[in-house]
């Protein structure tokens, strides 16, 4: 082993040496999540077209959202536990390329069905890639740079939320080669590439230090108990709400709670458990997954309902409804910027409870708004809405990933950022399930085809229907925020703390 590598080996700090190749790699995991987060986002905007072009059901259309979030949801633990066990560079890489490869499948698909294939494969293939980048994170910089680290990517995040609409419209509009919505999907494949040959070249190795094994039990598990929750959620309207779909909601609680014991026989048998159930004892970690999870329901909702009220109800264009969700993502990504080396330090959980505050009354603005204006609403009236619900965001979306991990023991912080990202996302697919409840669900689509003057009004009603079950769930996160830490551990030691020797000999190990 080099030097270099023994040094790291140990977690010894290498920036004190100007090593660049840090940053370089944390440019390219950055620009990994951040394929990802425009991924989720893109194809909202672009729904109208792929309606029209493929002769999707409303069933369909939410797969084509809800899938790539389930299967995310459903991967991210296994993910982050096979790069603790292989490396996270290499499964970093594999599912760069999956998802490079899922991408060209999505935009060659010649029906539905082959789309919502695709778009699993493609979430799969994400769960893969995209809890390396905390891990990798984690490894690469010490204390002190992490809280930069975490607000360049909450800034990356709002920069997400601008472009992955803004450039679903574009490429939509553009009609590239009489493609139409296809170019959403290929985009990925010059930047995947690109990711692919200089993640192998400057993202260094690391490992878990002690072998692990891979809990495919408990992967079973958790995929079952997600599968019983949200594909009843997605297809129950369009069913007439079957009585085996209840019995299947009914069923995920009780396979939770199945995979609760098995986890902890797994840990007294032999310590490589899927889940890491200690950490649920962290009041912190514990409060925040609670509002990660409510939080991603939230997302997972709005950011659908919005699209189709804006297209489908008002009948815009996706150029102009992309171009009318600038303002908030502009608004996002400069609260994120800032919220975690100059608020939070300063103001504590405040910051995140602010957060909720500000991005409720935004949503209650937009509730007011819509109804006000009706048919008759332009951008200019939803963008002091847009700005207050973004501020409110990325007063969020930053520090909470920053608060959670503040009281996490530094041995199982790869698996708390799993954890973090998976209940993230599992809300996201609830979310997205949810909308056939409070958004379909509050109009009869055989009516709106006999009375198609009436759709505007249908799509305003559903649309305020959402925002108000969305302001009620913001309102629980700021309660359940009263349990996270006052203040993030690394920003009360003011850097790296006096500790920082002792626990290096925990930190992952790199190898060659």
């Amino acid at each position: 082993m080099s030097a270099h590598e023994t040094e790291a080996a140990t977690g010894a700090d290498s920036s004190g040496t100007g090593d660049s190749r840090r940053w370089i790699a944390l440019a390219i995991v950055m620009t990994a999540a951040f394929m990802d987060l425009v991924d989720a986002t893109i194809v909202n905007i672009a729904i109208p077209s792929i309606e029209h072009d493929l002769g999707t059901t409303t069933t369909a259309i939410q797969w084509i959202t809800a899938g790539y979030a389930l299967a995310f949801a459903a991967g991210l633990i296994t993910g982050g536990r096979l790069g603790d066990i292989y490396g996270r560079k290499r499964l970093f890489l594999l599912g760069t390329a999956g998802f490079t490869l899922a991408s060209a499948l999505c935009g060659v698909a010649a029906n539905p069905e082959m789309l919502v294939a695709s778009r699993l494969l493609q979430g799969a293939a994400a769960a893969m890639m995209v809890p390396q980048v905390l891990s990798i994170v984690h490894v690469t910089f010490p204390p002190h740079e992490r809280g930069k680290v975490f607000g360049l990517f909450g800034a990356i995040v709002g920069l997400g939320a601008v472009s992955g609409p803004l450039l679903g419209a574009l490429l939509t509009e553009w009609n590239i080669a009489g493609l139409e919505w296809r170019p959403i999907f290929l985009i990925n494949l010059p930047v995947g590439v690109a990711a692919l040959l200089l993640g192998r070249k400057f993202i260094t190795e690391s490992k878990a230090p002690k072998a692990l094994r891979l809990d495919l039990v408990g992967v079973v598990l958790v995929t079952a108990a997600l599968l019983l929750l949200i594909y009843p959620l997605t297809r129950g309207r369009e069913l007439d709400w079957p009585l085996w779909g209840h019995l299947m909601m009914a069923a995920s609680p009780v396979v939770f709670g199945v995979l609760v014991a098995y986890e902890r026989y797994k840990t007294k048998k032999d310590g490589s458990p899927l889940v890491e159930l200690s950490l649920f004892r962290v009041k912190s970690f514990a409060a925040g997954i609670a509002v990660q999870l409510t939080f991603g329901i939230v997302l997972g909702i709005f950011f659908l309902v919005w699209t189709l009220y804006m297209q489908l109800g008002l009948g815009w264009s996706a150029l102009r409804a992309g171009l009318t969700g600038v303002p908030f993502s502009i608004a996002v990504s400069m609260a994120a910027g800032m919220s975690v080396q100059l608020l939070v330090p300063r103001f504590g959980r405040k910051v995140l409870q602010a957060g909720a505050l500000t991005m409720g009354a935004g949503i209650l603005l937009y509730f007011f708004v819509a109804g006000r204006y009706g048919a008759e609403i332009t951008s200019w009236q939803m963008i002091p809405a847009l700005v207050v619900m973004g501020l409110g965001m990325g007063l969020i979306v930053a520090p909470l990933t920053d608060a959670v991990l503040s009281e996490v023991p530094k041995e199982h912080a790869g698996s708390a950022s799993g954890l973090i990202n998976m209940t993230g996302q599992m809300g996201n697919a609830i979310g997205l399930g949810l909308v056939s409840v409070v958004f379909f669900g509050t109009f009869d689509e055989e009516r709106l085809k006999q009375a198609p003057q009436e759709i505007t009004t249908a799509f305003t009603d559903a649309f305020r229907n959402s925002l108000g079950w969305a302001a009620v769930v913001l309102a629980g996160i700021f309660l359940v925020m009263f349990a996270l830490p006052a203040r993030p551990k690394q920003h009360l030691e003011g850097g790296a703390g006096d500790d920082e020797p002792a626990a290096a000999e925990k930190e992952p190990a790199l190898v060659s």
